[in-house]
């Protein structure tokens, strides 16, 4: 499970934007003379029930699929058009998360120009055209890059290079992102060598204090690092 504060830092988001997708929100529209209050509904159900928990927390594939959206957002593809692109994957597939499936991968576009033709059918402010060749980037071969799956479903991923051997995996420690070789979580790697003075010997003393290679010492640093630069 994770925080919407860790989520947002390993998918590199803000948390208030991961919260109005999630969650849903509140906003103002004006109906004739008058505003009125409307409520924007999350785009799906998360996997965790949250009156168990103090704190809003998704699941590992509520935070993969997430990645998507993020993805959709960054490159102006407006929330409604992706709500109904999510919605036609859902019917189709007959699955909950239909971003990170590989079908969606296979045919992903499709369903978005038919998400497209039924907002702008709605009087919508959307440019077809040119969405539809974004979207064509978006849906490109390194955005599943990183995710292993079990059939059709994402059981794990790893968010760096394969040979920095960083994943993050449901079964083990949470799903936090460790190192795979030792199950050595990168955050207690990356605060350790801050502990130690962040420096070469550092980097030596972590290594064999966590009994982890130095290369995934290194790798697990440089992985902290990037989300620190992107946290918000």
């Amino acid at each position: 499970m994770y925080s919407l504060r860790e989520a947002a830092r390993l998918v590199q988001a803000k948390s208030r934007d991961l919260d109005r997708w999630l969650f849903g929100y509140h906003y103002t529209k004006r109906r004739g003379e008058e505003s009125v209050r409307a409520f924007s509904a999350p785009l799906w159900k998360t996997q965790v029930e949250l009156a168990e928990y103090d704190e809003p927390v998704i699941g590992f594939r509520d935070l993969l699929e997430v990645r998507f959206v993020r993805a959709f957002i960054a490159h102006r593809i407006p929330l409604i058009v992706i709500r109904r692109c999510l919605e036609s994957a859902q019917a189709i597939y007959g699955v909950d998360y239909p971003f990170t499936t590989l079908q969606f991968r296979t045919d992903g576009k499709t369903i978005f120009g038919e998400a497209l033709k039924k907002v702008e059918s709605e009087d919508a402010m959307v440019d077809l055209r040119n969405r539809q060749i974004v979207f064509k980037d978006i849906i490109h071969p390194s955005l599943y890059a990183g995710i292993e799956y079990n059939g059709s479903r994402a059981t794990k991923w790893y968010p760096a290079a394969r040979k920095d051997h960083i994943v993050l995996d449901p079964a083990r420690q949470f799903g936090s992102p460790i190192i795979e070789d030792t199950g050595t979580p990168t955050d207690a790697l990356y605060a350790s060598y801050l502990a130690e003075g962040a420096n070469d010997s550092a980097l030596h003393l972590t290594s064999e204090i966590y009994d982890v290679a130095l290369k995934y010492v290194r790798s697990a640093i440089k992985f902290e690092e990037s989300l620190k630069q992107t946290a918000h």
